[in-house]
C-alpha cells in the first residue's frame, strides 16, 4: 500500500487546523483571533476554574452566547450550562448588568454595539470522567464543551486561548495549535475545532514516544503509576501500525494519547485521545489485554467516526445533539476492530479472539431489551437510554450497540469474504468509505450509502442481512459463523448451572473456503 501523510496532500490545506499538538510549534497564533479565553485556577483547591472571554467590537447590538449540552464522542446530554457560575460581563472595561438568562444554556448580552467586550465566570469541575472536566490542586483536565461560551450562529470564528497553570504544573497537553513564541497558548481556526482538542495541565509522566512510517505518537499520562512504558508503547506502535495499514493512510501529523489519571471512559478526537488510565490495570496478563483492546478502540475512532462517519455528525448541533441512526457502525464495529487489530499485531490469540466474541453474543443475547429494540433504533436513542443500553433489569427494552455491533460485523465480515471467495472483506469496505466519504466526497455516509457500500464490496444484495439492523430479527448465529468454519456451542456452566456458557469452537469438518477464510481472519500481521 501506498503510505502518506496529510502534509502529502491536497488535504493537508483543508485540514490543518486538527492536525498539531503542543511540542510541534510550526506557525505563530493569529494575534488578530477576534475571540479570545483566558483560564485560570485560583480557585483550583474549590474545583473550579475561571474563565475570561473577550470579544472585540462588535456590530450588532445583543449577543447571545450559548454553551454546549454535549460533547462529541459522549453521545448524552451532559448539561454543561449546570456547572457555569458567577457569570459577569463588562463593556468598554465598565461592568454591566445587560443581561439575561433566558434557559439552560443560554445568556443573553445587550448594550454593546461597536465596543469591545469581556465576560468572565466560574466553571465548577468536580467530576472525575473522561466527558466531564475535573480541576484540583494537583492537575486540570478541561472538557472545551464545558469550559468555552461560543456565540450563536458563529461556531466558525477563530480563538485564542491562554492557560494559566498554577506554578506547580509544569506541563499543559492538547491539540490545539501552539503559539510558538508565547508559552501555553493556543489558536483554533474554529470552535468545532476547539471543542475537539482537551486541554491536561500539571506534572505529566512522558512515556517513550514511537513513529510509524514517520509520524510521532507519545503517551502523556497524569499519575500514571510504576509499570513496564517500554512494553507498552512498543505494544501501542504495532498496533497502530497494523491500523494504518489496514485503512492505507496516516490522516494527522503527530497523534497523542492522554492519560487523564484513574476515572472512567476514553473519548476519541482527530488527533488525540483522552484517556481513564492508571499503569496498574497492565500487571496482570487480563488487565493487559483490557488495557490494549481500550487504547486501540480509541485509536480507531479517529478512522472510524472522526473521519469514517454517519452523515449525521458533522456539522455537530450542540444544543439538542446530532442524532443517528448509525453509531453500531461508529461503536459497535470499533469494537469489532479493537479486537482485530489487537490479534493482528500479535498482542491476543485465537481463542482470546473467539472469546471476546462469545462474550458480545452472550451479552446480546441475554439483554432483555433484546427482542424489542434494533441496532438502529438503539443508536437513535442513546440520547434517553444510555451508550450501554439501560440496566438489564427487569423491564429494560434498550440494547447496547457496543455488545450487539461487533457481533453483527462479524456476520457482515464472514458474509462478504464468503460472496467474494475471501477475495474481499468488511476491511475493504472501512477503505472504500474512507476513500470516497471523507477523503473525496469530505463528508458522512448515509444509512442507505452504507448498504450500498457493502453490497458493492460482497457482490450480493444484503437486503435480507440489514434486516438484522433495522429490525428486531433473532440473530442466526450459525448460518454466518459457518462461512468461517465456526459455531456457537451454547450450555449450562458447570459452576453455575443456571447461567449459560456460550462458546465459539469449530466445525466438525471445514471445506477449503472456510479454512480459507478463518485463517485470514485470524492472520497475525506481525510474524
Amino acid at each position: 500500500m501506498v503510505y502518506k501523510t496529510i502534509l502529502q496532500s491536497m488535504e493537508w490545506r483543508k485540514f490543518k487546523p486538527f492536525l498539531f499538538l503542543l511540542w510541534i510549534p510550526l506557525y505563530a497564533c493569529n494575534s488578530q483571533s477576534l475571540l479570545s479565553f483566558t483560564i485560570s485556577f485560583d480557585e483550583a483547591e474549590d474545583q473550579r476554574f475561571h474563565v475570561q472571554m473577550e470579544i472585540p467590537e462588535w456590530e450588532g447590538d445583543t449577543l447571545e452566547l450559548k454553551i454546549p449540552g454535549w460533547m462529541p464522542g459522549y453521545y448524552q446530554y451532559m448539561h454543561y450550562a449546570e456547572n457555569v457560575e458567577n457569570f459577569n460581563f463588562s463593556v468598554s472595561g465598565k461592568p454591566s448588568n445587560h443581561w439575561i438568562h433566558p434557559s439552560e444554556n443560554v445568556w443573553e448580552i445587550y448594550g454593546i454595539k461597536g465596543r469591545p467586550v469581556k465576560v468572565t465566570y466560574d466553571v465548577l469541575a468536580e467530576r472525575r470522567f473522561v466527558a466531564n472536566s475535573f480541576v484540583d490542586t494537583s492537575h486540570a483536565y478541561i472538557i472545551p464543551e464545558s469550559a468555552f461560551l461560543y456565540i450563536d450562529n458563529h461556531l466558525q470564528l477563530p480563538v485564542q486561548i491562554a492557560i494559566n497553570p498554577l506554578s506547580t504544573w509544569p506541563d499543559v497537553v492538547t491539540g490545539l495549535d501552539p503559539n510558538p513564541e508565547i508559552a501555553n497558548v493556543f489558536t483554533a481556526q474554529n470552535f468545532d475545532v476547539l471543542y475537539d482538542c482537551p486541554i491536561l495541565a500539571g506534572k505529566l509522566t512522558e512515556f517513550p514516544a514511537f513513529n510509524v512510517h514517520g509520524i510521532p505518537h507519545r503517551f502523556f499520562a497524569y499519575r500514571p503509576g510504576t509499570f513496564d512504558a517500554s512494553a507498552l508503547m512498543g505494544d501501542l506502535k504495532k498496533v497502530v501500525t497494523v491500523a494504518t495499514e489496514l485503512i492505507g493512510d496516516i490522516p494527522y501529523h503527530s497523534y497523542t494519547f492522554i492519560g487523564i489519571g484513574p476515572g472512567r471512559g476514553g473519548i476519541e478526537h482527530l488527533n488525540n485521545t483522552t484517556v481513564a488510565f492508571e499503569g496498574s490495570q497492565l500487571q496482570s496478563e487480563s488487565g493487559r489485554l483490557r488495557m490494549l483492546n481500550f487504547l486501540a478502540h480509541e485509536y480507531f475512532h479517529h478512522y472510524n467516526v472522526k473521519r469514517i462517519r454517519p452523515f449525521e455528525l458533522g456539522p455537530f448541533d450542540y444544543d439538542r445533539g446530532s442524532k443517528t441512526n448509525l453509531l453500531w457502525i461508529s461503536e459497535g464495529l470499533t469494537v469489532y476492530y479493537e479486537y482485530l487489530t489487537v490479534r493482528r499485531a500479535g498482542l491476543m490469540n485465537e481463542i482470546a479472539l473467539l472469546n471476546q466474541l462469545a462474550n458480545n453474543i452472550k451479552a446480546t443475547e441475554e439483554d432483555p431489551g433484546l427482542p424489542y429494540q434494533s441496532l438502529a433504533q438503539a443508536s437513535y436513542a442513546t440520547w434517553q437510554d444510555g451508550p450501554f443500553g439501560g440496566d438489564n433489569q427487569a423491564g429494560d427494552r434498550a440494547i447496547s450497540y457496543y455488545e450487539k455491533g461487533p457481533v453483527v460485523g462479524l456476520m457482515l465480515d464472514f458474509t462478504i469474504r464468503h460472496a467474494t471467495n475471501n477475495e474481499q472483506s468488511l476491511d475493504d469496505v472501512m477503505r472504500h468509505l474512507y476513500n470516497r466519504f471523507y477523503q473525496s466526497a469530505q463528508r458522512g455516509f448515509t444509512d442507505a450509502e452504507f448498504q450500498q457500500t457493502c453490497e458493492a464490496i460482497a457482490g450480493i444484495p444484503l437486503d435480507e442481512f440489514f434486516e438484522y439492523i433495522y429490525t428486531t430479527k433473532p440473530l442466526d448465529y450459525n448460518r454466518y459463523l459457518a462461512y468461517g468454519g465456526l459455531r456457537l456451542h451454547i450450555s449450562p456452566r458447570e459452576i453455575d448451572p443456571s447461567s449459560n456458557e456460550y462458546l465459539l469452537d469449530f466445525l466438525p469438518e471445514r471445506n477449503e473456503l472456510q479454512r480459507k477464510i478463518y485463517n485470514d481472519w485470524t492472520r497475525n500481521a506481525s510474524r
